[in-house]
């Protein structure tokens, strides 16, 4: 299936900074900054220097391989634990100095959701709707909400022990938006969904940043990241990449698998032009894959094709932006 070109981020998204304050109603507001983060557990720097901001109204990517700081960086961001040195806003609130002021204003998932087994669904949810201040008619309202659109309403009142393990992610999802917070902060929070549950959660997350929150979501599933995100933070033992580094990394060259009707006519112009090939994984179909510097090298290769009576059914990717320039960082390797 040929992706449109809208579906690959630009090099600049993948930057730090807040994405352009017209597109999609975005105000490009901070909604969360952290400046010179550091937190140790003695010998070992978990975080050891973040500084990024976060915009308002759109969905930033935490990314980073296991052990780059990413669930203590969140765990920080949520005030839920204090950092060594450094500072962290959440809607303009600092997270030491005004602890209890941001934490109202965040909604936490955890990467693994711990459930009272012997309550239910909607008795959880209003518990916490109790604790975050809201009026006993709204927050047993709110629950009944948060369960129809999660597909959670015929658990509504069974003992969550019942529900499997992506029921219950979904229920934590629904417990970090029981207040409506200003600020979104999951981690890995498509772990154990099934397929359509991880597009509804893609859709309730783009819904949220459309309506101005700000979404701070860390996943290692990259091609579903891209699907949601606006703009990306990458993180390597314990610090933040610069922004420099991200886009030059964004700006690598990248494969593009093609697929032809006449996958004879494909590589004899690909070997007439002198553009080096190789089979792709579904070489059965004909699929070559050629490295191209950038998208817009990869239209004019089409367009020579078509001119050359190619008949190009497929062109695309072999993987994701965000996935590339993860690669092409290779941070934890140096």
């Amino acid at each position: 299936m040929t992706l449109p070109a809208s579906l690959e981020p630009a090099p600049e998204r993948l930057a730090a900074g807040p994405p352009d304050a017209e597109a999609g109603g975005r105000t490009g507001v901070v909604g969360v900054r952290a400046v010179g983060v550091k937190r140790a557990f003695g010998p070992v720097k978990a975080v050891d220097g973040v500084t990024f901001d976060a915009p308002q109204g759109a969905v930033t990517a935490l990314i980073g391989p296991n052990g780059s700081g990413k669930t203590t960086l969140l765990l920080i961001l949520a005030g839920l634990l204090r950092q060594d040195s450094g500072t962290v806003e959440v809607s303009g609130f600092d997270t030491v100095s005004q602890n209890v002021e941001a934490r109202t204003r965040v909604g936490w998932m955890p990467d693994a959701f711990g459930a009272w087994d012997a309550l239910t669904p909607t008795e959880i949810l209003s518990t916490f709707g109790q604790a975050y201040g809201l009026p006993k008619a709204r927050r047993r309202a709110r629950a009944a909400e948060l369960l129809e659109r999660l597909h959670l309403a015929e658990f509504a009142t069974a003992p969550a022990r019942v529900l499997s393990r992506g029921q219950k992610q979904r229920l934590g999802l629904a417990r970090a938006l029981v207040h409506e917070p200003e600020v979104l902060l999951l981690d890995e929070p498509a772990s154990g969904l099934d397929p359509r549950s991880r597009i509804e959660l893609r859709d309730i997350l783009r819904d949220l940043a459309q309506a101005g929150a700000t979404v701070l979501v860390s996943s290692h599933v990259l091609t579903e990241l891209e699907e949601v995100c606006d703009t990306a933070v990458f993180l390597s033992r314990g610090r933040t990449i610069a922004p420099d580094r991200t886009a030059a990394a964004a700006t690598t060259t990248r494969g593009w698998r093609i697929r032809a009707l006449d996958p004879a006519s494909l590589r004899a112009f690909l070997d007439a032009a002198d553009i080096p090939w190789q089979a792709g994984s579904a070489a059965s179909d004909g699929e070559v894959i050629v490295d191209m510097a950038s998208p817009e090298s990869a239209s004019q290769l089409l367009r020579a094709a078509v001119a050359a009576n190619v008949t190009v059914h497929t062109i695309a990717p072999v993987s994701g932006q965000l996935e590339e320039t993860y690669l092409a960082l290779n941070e934890e390797r140096r």
